[in-house]
């Protein structure tokens, strides 16, 4: 129904504008889009006419008709209408593969389809808004007018989704962003590139300490890695005959090229090559907070969610194959649970199998999987699978989670490496006295920490729980009278390492609590006369008001037994 409601939008677009070009009208998972070439700027305000010409394509109730074409018909059809970009999606078809049109009404569109039966069977849909894209997502590409729209069996589904929208747009990370003053990006400095300003640079402080902590718990080391690494490396790992499109060009070291990494495995491997390993030595579990750059198409450019240079939560894992599974079941109940600490409870598994292309022999890859599943049952976890969605390397578990709006995210992968043991000549010493290959895994628990912390922001609409508040508690005298004892509550508070500051601003109560609430701050505290006289502080939670007044060390009490929680 998205896919269709897509040609219907095109349909009407076409009928309003004739001469305007269309490139591409895919379903998303919130609703659809359609790109468009026209010599107007459309605007929000143009959606009411469009839509109610898409109206009269529903009423009009015809037929999704699907008929094949020769390229050769196809190109001369294309061509026919002026529908340039229509033709270079032409080309992109495969030779040998079957070439499909969809007709509805007075349009016709190269598509695979597939489609409802009729366009009346499209109940209820909105157009939400239109952005620029480059064609292709390539910047030195035209740029064409990209609109999006939401279609549902009701209304009622409609005006649903469109709160929902409404909803995401109040925690847009970006918005919040500049409003809670946490991060910026510079035009001087270069898209994709983050400023972490200070209250936003503490949270990540916080969520990269919960992390190290937490490792160390489960059995993990820490590394710490170059920015930069010798063309070799990467030709070895084959980064450069797979990846390069997305490195950034090298740069001359003494006569050689060198690649900022887009990648930190390839420097874990030459840190266990530094030593014959044995039996006994393994499992080995790194993990570094490792910082990596990618080129990315500006076009695809998201605030924190896709960026060019960010730190990458990741670990590797050195292993017999006697101890694989049982390293899998634990990564998995240690990603769990981790997640499960920043507050999301819906959690999914996704076992991604071999794909078309591969490397390393079928036995290794029945084995794998098998393992993966075994992990996953070991520790009761319900799972998908997804057929064909490995990497060329190796089998994964990928685990995508569920936000406060019921959105879902990738988060953690779990992933099986036969190509880069082989390629970088890995090995150990058994108990047999011989060389083995040691099976390696590939694991991030929270991906990126960019994405990660653009992803609680808007999990939380900016008002973090206590223990992960840049600021926790804002200290508000009611006059200069007290301004001293609120300084020493202020002292008390930030020896019990809780985040706090003191409001001195001579402005009224009802102005000071008004800022805090806006600044998302967890907990306000009240001082006064009698405050002062008692020794106490009024307390005012960010989502209570009043609690009451009480001493200063059971606030301090009840601070520090919110958090942070202790993932195992």
């Amino acid at each position: 129904m998205r896919h269709s409601a897509a040609h219907v939008m095109a349909a009407a677009v076409c009928r309003l504008f004739p001469d305007v070009k269309l490139d591409i009208g895919p379903a998303t998972d919130a609703g659809f889009y359609y790109d468009f070439d026209l010599k107007q700027r459309l605007a929000p305000e143009d959606f009411v006419a469009i839509e109610a010409e898409m109206a009269k394509i529903v009423k009009e109730n015809a037929p999704f008709e699907r008929f094949e074409s020769t390229r050769e018909e196809a190109a001369k059809l294309l061509g026919a209408r002026g529908q340039t970009f229509k033709l270079e999606r032409l080309s992109d078809i495969p030779q040998g593969e079957i070439i499909s049109f969809y007709r509805c009404g007075d349009f016709t569109d190269l598509c695979r389809g597939p489609h409802v039966a009729c366009t009346g069977d499209i109940k209820a849909f909105k157009l939400t808004s239109v952005a620029g894209s480059y064609f292709r997502g390539i910047e030195t590409n035209p740029m064409l007018q990209r609109v999006y729209g939401i279609v549902a069996p009701t209304e009622k589904d409609i005006r649903i989704q469109l709160e929902r929208i409404e909803e995401a747009r109040k925690r847009d990370h970006r918005k919040l962003g500049k409003e809670l003053d946490l991060f910026s990006i510079q035009d001087d400095v270069g898209p994709g590139l983050i400023h972490w300003h200070p209250k936003g640079a503490r949270v990540r402080s916080i969520i990269e300490d919960f992390w190290r902590k937490e490792h160390f718990r489960n059995g993990y080391e820490l590394l710490y890695t170059p920015h930069i690494g010798r063309a070799k490396l990467w030709e070895t790992s084959g980064h450069l005959q797979f990846y390069k499109e997305n490195m950034y060009s090298p740069m001359d070291v003494d006569g050689g090229d060198y690649f900022p990494k887009p990648m930190n495995c390839p420097f874990h491997i030459q840190i266990y090559k530094t030593s014959m390993r044995s039996y006994r030595d393994l499992p080995l579990r790194w993990a570094e907070l490792g910082t990596v750059y990618r080129y990315e198409k500006s076009g695809v450019l998201h605030g924190l969610l896709r960026v060019r240079g960010f730190t990458q939560d990741d670990a590797h894992i050195f292993c017999t194959q006697d101890q694989i599974e049982g390293e899998i079941a634990a990564a998995v109940k240690f990603a769990l649970r981790v997640l499960r600490a920043f507050g999301f409870e819906s959690v999914t598994a996704y076992l991604a199998t071999k794909p078309a292309k591969a490397v390393g022999d079928d036995a290794h890859w029945v084995r794998a999987i098998a393992s993966l599943e075994n992990a996953l049952r070991a520790v009761n976890v319900a799972y998908e699978t997804d057929e064909g969605g490995g990497a060329f390397y190796g089998p994964k578990i990928d685990l995508k989670i569920k936000d406060a709006l019921d959105r879902e995210w990738q988060m953690g992968t779990i992933q099986f490496d036969f190509n880069l043991p082989e390629k970088f000549d890995l090995a150990y010493i058994g108990d047999d006295g011989k060389e083995h290959r040691p099976y390696m895994v590939h694991r991030a628990l929270l991906g990126s920490i960019e994405r990660f912390f653009g992803i609680l922001v808007e999990q939380y609409g900016g008002a973090f729980p206590t223990w992960l508040a840049p600021e926790q508690v804002r200290v508000l005298p009611l006059s200069e009278q007290v301004t001293d004892y609120g300084a020493k509550v202020l002292d008390v508070l930030k020896a019990a390492d809780i985040r706090a500051t003191l409001d001195t601003r001579s402005e009224k109560l009802g102005a000071k609590i008004r800022r805090a609430q806006t600044d998302k701050v967890p907990y306000m505290l009240v001082v006064g006369p009698k405050e002062m006289e008692a020794g106490l502080v009024a307390v005012r939670a960010r989502t209570e008001g009043d609690i009451g007044a009480v001493p200063v060390a059971e606030f301090v009490a009840r601070v520090l037994a919110e958090g942070p929680p202790h993932g195992g």
